[in-house]
C-alpha cells in the first residue's frame, strides 16, 4: 500500500521555485512580484483573461508535462510485478502519466486535468488538455482571449480547477470508484502481510495518508510501515518495532533499491 504526497513529486524534480519557476514565468514574476508558483495561484488578478493565461501556463507545466526525473517510473519497476495499491494526494498525474494502472490508484484530491463547474451545477468534471493548450498558445501579454475563458457547459457559471480546497470539491463517479477500489483494497487484505509504504508525506493532511498507515500498521501485528522523507521521517513508539524511517531523498533511495534489487549496486 503507497501512500505519497507532494515530496515525491518535488524529489522528481517538480518544484515550485528558483529555476523551474524563473523559466515560466519571469513576465509574471516582473510584473506582478511574486516569487514561486504558489504564490502566484494566489494572486488577486484583476480580469478572469490574466487568471487564466496564469493558471493555464501553472496546469501545463505541472500536468502535461513529465517530471525532469524518472522517480516515478523507478517506483513503478519495483512494484509494477507485486500486488500494490496507491493512494496519494498529489494532483499532477504523474502515476498515471509513469504507466501505473489507473485502477490501483486514488487521487483524493483533484486533478489538475480536470475542470468542475464553480457552483457546483453538478457532480461532474470536464477534461481540460485541449482547452489548456489552447489558453497557453493563445495569450498575449500575459491574458488568454476572451473567448477561451472557461464556462460551465451545464449551466453557464465559470469553471475552476477540480482541486480540493473547500466544501466545493466535486467528487465525481471516476472519484467515488477509486474511492471504493482503495477501500476494497484494504479490506480484503486485512490482518495478512503488507507494506504501507508512505513517500513524501507532510503534515498539511496527515487524516487522509499517515495518520491512517500508522493505525493500520498498529492494528496489524503482521503490517510493516516505512517512510521516506527528507526531514520527516518519523513513527509512533507503538510501531517502531515494526517501522523503517529513512531521512533522505526519496529518489536517491529508490534508484538505490532500483540498482540493489538488479544487482548492480
Amino acid at each position: 500500500m503507497i501512500g505519497a504526497g507532494a515530496g515525491l513529486s518535488t524529489s522528481a524534480g517538480f518544484v515550485y521555485t528558483g529555476e523551474r519557476f524563473h523559466k515560466v514565468f519571469s513576465d509574471f514574476e516582473e510584473r506582478y512580484g511574486f516569487h514561486d508558483m504558489y504564490s502566484g495561484g494566489f494572486y488577486p488578478y484583476k480580469t478572469p483573461e490574466e487568471y487564466w493565461a496564469y493558471w493555464s501556463r501553472y496546469i501545463y507545466v505541472n500536468r502535461y508535462m513529465d517530471a525532469p526525473k524518472p522517480i516515478y517510473q523507478e517506483l513503478l519497476e519495483l512494484v509494477k510485478d507485486k500486488d500494490y495499491f496507491v493512494i496519494t494526494t498529489n494532483v499532477d498525474h504523474c502515476f498515471q502519466k509513469a504507466g501505473f494502472d489507473k485502477k490501483r490508484l486514488f487521487y483524493t484530491q483533484g486533478d489538475y486535468g480536470l475542470f468542475q463547474c464553480s457552483g457546483p451545477c453538478c457532480q461532474e468534471t470536464f477534461e481540460n488538455e485541449e482547452i489548456i493548450r489552447r489558453m497557453v498558445n493563445g495569450q498575449r501579454d500575459m491574458k488568454i482571449p476572451t473567448e477561451l475563458i472557461p464556462k460551465c457547459p451545464k449551466c453557464g457559471k465559470p469553471l475552476t480547477m477540480d482541486l480540493r480546497s473547500d466544501d466545493k470539491f466535486v467528487e465525481d463517479e471516476g472519484w467515488h470508484l477509486a474511492a471504493d477500489r482503495y477501500r476494497d483494497f484494504l479490506r480484503t487484505r486485512k490482518d495478512r502481510r503488507i507494506l504501507f509504504l508512505e513517500l513524501g508525506v507532510g503534515y498539511n493532511t496527515p487524516v487522509i495518508i499517515k495518520y491512517p498507515f500508522w493505525q493500520m500498521t498498529a492494528d496489524n501485528d503482521k503490517a510493516v510501515y516505512a517512510c521516506i522523507n527528507h526531514g520527516e521521517a518519523v513513527c509512533p513508539k507503538e510501531i517502531e518495532r515494526r517501522s523503517i524511517c529513512i531521512n533522505g531523498d526519496i529518489g536517491d533511495i529508490l534508484s538505490a533499491l532500483g540498482k540493489a534489487r538488479s544487482g548492480s549496486l
